[in-house]
């Protein structure tokens, strides 16, 4: 019974040992945070998850209204500069 319960904190200290680089960070984190959110949105509204069209849609509207609040500002200081 003490030889089994050795062993079980023997592979738990194990697996939360760390590999003594705890500066760097793991493959995953780096390749998560290289992408924009708007790259992550883009392949997630070409894939073929349910909803993911919505995504693209969204996406869409959201430039055509950036777009047109754009031409509106452009407008606003072409008036104002005269």
């Amino acid at each position: 019974m003490r030889f089994m319960l050795a062993v079980v904190v023997g592979l738990v200290l194990t697996a939360c040992g760390s590999s003594g680089d705890s500066d760097k960070p793991n493959a995953q984190t780096v390749n998560r945070d290289t992408l924009t959110e708007r790259q992550r949105d883009s392949m997630l509204a070409g894939s073929r998850i349910p909803g993911a069209r919505g995504v693209g849609k969204a996406m869409r509207v959201a430039d055509s209204t950036s777009a047109g609040i754009e031409q509106t500002n452009a407008v606003a200081r072409d008036t104002t500069d005269q």
